[in-house]
Parts: structure tokens; sequence; C-alpha cells
């Protein structure tokens, strides 16, 4: 069916057990930390490593199969590779970088065709110079022509942007993103920046110590993880742990008691009442009520609390919030910086939030015994559930800046 389809499995030297596929079109993003094997996969991908087991397959070309004996070496297979340093040759110009990856093709026809990649790489104008005229952002389009000039089956980028500036990271994301319109082959990236593949991929895997942990589109993955192990992975500051309550199959939600605070949340999941479940609200579901003036919307999870901190970057405001309830679990969120501001949002003041229950996400459970979850929240949960409706009259939770 074309795309990229990769199983990886060995226990030494570097563990590995790994699957991803790509499909033709697609930019398929590797995070995970130093050592989580991300590099070891793409090269394994290239024919650079060869694992103890595993099976690669391109375009519907089988490039490995070690239990079928097959090994397509390196150079037969029609990988373009962008690596970290460019890898560029220093005695050359651009223009010849580039042809000299199109092989015994005649002169005059590899020079006709770098010049059309380095056209559409926007480095026109720059053929004649070699790497050191250059800057870095400028290697890096060189290096991405030249990896195109092999008509290559798939685009892998090992880190590609790691080694230019903030501001020229954000012009190549947005010429990637342009040039992955006009090709059809799958494209993998491997980096350790999550706001990059955030950026770029249209699908996500997470690797650690070389397992595929999850894999699904960005927005599923950063916040619907499947573990507190990827929710730490991407980033995801608000994981706690609560205690089922009860579930409400007719409305669809479950209650969740987190030390003594009721929260409901979307969906009635799989998990026991009574079990304890690992659960995450992402930064973008916890909503900061306004102190002056709070609006008529839905009273939802509204959580009381007191600033800790308020940390300023450009103009969002990053905020944590220590709940009365739990002042040891802090929540941090952001707000744009003249939300915070107009609130008189500041370390020491009293603020609510409201955990939106569509953002808040129940893992398996890790543990807690439980009995098999009813249509009605247990008696317990339910004079709680009525206490905290009760108290939450006159809030808001869905506040306007």
């Amino acid at each position: 069916m074309g795309g990229l389809e990769v199983e990886l499995d060995q226990a030494a030297p570097i563990p590995l057990s790994a699957r991803l596929g790509c499909a033709p079109g697609e930019l398929a993003a590797l995070v995970g930390p130093s050592g989580s094997g991300k590099t070891t996969i793409l090269r394994a991908i290239a024919g650079l490593y060869r694992p103890a087991r595993g099976r690669v397959v391109v375009d519907g070309t089988v490039w490995l199969d070690t239990a079928a004996g097959i090994s397509v070496p390196t150079h037969r297979r029609r990988v373009g590779m962008v690596f970290q340093s460019y890898a560029l040759f220093p005695h050359m110009s651009a223009l010849d970088n580039v042809a000299a990856a199109m092989g015994e093709r005649p002169r005059a026809e590899r020079l006709a065709r770098a010049r059309e990649l380095l056209r559409l790489v926007h480095l026109e104008g720059l053929e004649a110079r070699k790497p050191a005229e250059l800057s870095g952002g400028q290697q890096q389009r060189v290096a991405v022509a030249r990896a195109l000039a092999r008509e290559p089956a798939i685009l892998l980028l090992d880190e590609p942007f790691s080694a230019v500036d903030r501001a020229t990271r954000q012009r190549l994301y947005r010429e990637i993103a342009e040039l992955r319109r006009l090709l059809s082959m799958p494209v993998l990236l491997v980096t350790h920046d999550l706001e990059e593949a955030m950026l770029l991929a249209d699908r996500l895997t997470v690797l650690h110590r070389g397992r595929t942990l999850q894999t699904g589109t960005p927005v599923e993955v950063t916040t619907r993880p499947v573990s507190p192990e990827v929710a730490r992975l991407v980033d995801l500051a608000n994981l706690f742990e609560g205690r089922i309550a009860g579930v409400d199959r007719a409305r669809g939600t479950t209650l969740l008691d987190w030390r003594g605070r009721l929260l409901e949340v979307r969906g009635a999941g799989a998990a026991a009442i009574g079990a304890t479940v690992p659960w995450v609200v992402p930064d973008g579901f916890v909503i900061l009520h306004r102190r002056d003036r709070p609006s008529r919307g839905e009273h939802e999870n509204p959580v009381p609390g007191r600033i800790e901190q308020v940390l300023a970057l450009g103009q969002t405001a990053r905020l944590t919030l220590r709940p009365d309830h739990a002042p040891e679990l802090p929540i941090r969120f952001s707000v744009p910086l003249h939300v915070a501001r107009r609130n008189g949002i500041e370390p020491g003041v009293a603020a609510t939030v409201s955990l939106l229950a569509e953002g808040i996400h129940l893992m398996p459970a890790s543990g807690g015994a439980g009995r098999a979850p009813t249509d009605e929240p247990d008696q317990e949960g339910a004079e709680k559930a009525g206490q905290d409706r009760e108290d939450r009259a006159g809030t808001s939770d869905r506040p306007g800046p």
C-alpha cells in the first residue's frame, strides 16, 4: 500500500521494541529523551544499522526482513537523509553538493536538476557559494535539496533544525511545511523538541528506551496519553491520581474524587468504582475565572486556590495555583499576559480555575480495589456531588478574558 512500515526488536546492545508507520505524503515525528532509540531507528531504516530482528518496508519494497534473510544494502535503499551537521562537502559549491548526489547521470542533466532543487528550497542565486559562505539555514536548505536529489522513496530528517537559531528554525519550519505539500513520499523526523513536532507532524510516535509507547496525532498524544509515562514525556505538568467515585452511563460521565474534591469527567470509562487511576488535564483545559465579575456559565469543576508563581514569557503568563484542598499538588497553566494583568493575578492572591470535563483524561487504573461500575454514582459520591453543586452556586467556570 506504499508508505513506511517498521518493526524492530532486540534486547542488546541497544534495546529496541519499536513499531511505527508513515503514509505517503505524511510527516511522522519520533519524540523522546536522549537515548530513547530515535536515531537508531532512522539508521536501521537507512541500512546503516542492522537490528537483531526487524522488518522495514518502504513503498511496498522490503528493505529488511531478518526472518527471511533480506537486507538491502544501504546504497540500494532509496533514502534521502538530512543530518543535524548537514554533512556538506566543504570544497564544493551548493550546486555541486546537490549534483553529487545524483550518481552517474550526465553532468549537464545533474546540474540542471540541481538548479531546480535549489530553486525549490529558495536558494536561487546562491548556487556558486560554498558551505562556509552560507548561513546555517542556507546550509540546511542545501542539505534538503541534496537529499531530494536522490529521488528518494522516503525522506529522513535527523534533528535537522537543532544547529540553527530560533528565528531561522521558524523560517525552516514554514519551508518544510510548504515543501511537504509538493512531496508524495513519507517523511520521518527525529526531534527532541516537542513544540517542533507539534508544528510539523501529522503523527507522533513517543519512544522511551527503544520502546514505542504511543502513536497518534499530536493532539491525541498530548491530550490523551495512554500512560503517566507518556504524559511526562510529552511534558504534561498536571498529572495526578484520583479515585473513581461513580459512573453515570446515561449522561456519559464519570465522577472522580481528587483528594476529597469531586470532579466530573466527560466519558464513562472502564475503571471500577473505587479504583485509583492516574489522570491528567492539559494546560489548555484549565480556565481562569474572572475575579471581578464571574460569568453565569456552567459551573464546571471549579477549583479554588492561591497563586504561587507568575512567569511572564513574552505575551504569555505561566501560572502556578496551589489548590486549597490539596496545596501540595499544584496546577500549572497559561493565560495571555493581559488577562493575568487585568485580573490582578500575582503571587499570593486567591484565584479559581475550572478543569474542563472534556479535557480531564483518565488513564488505566494503577491499582486499588474496586467494584464493577454502575450507571449511577455510589452513595458517598452522590452525596458529595450534591454538596459540590451547592457550593458552586454563583461561581464561574467559563469567564471572559
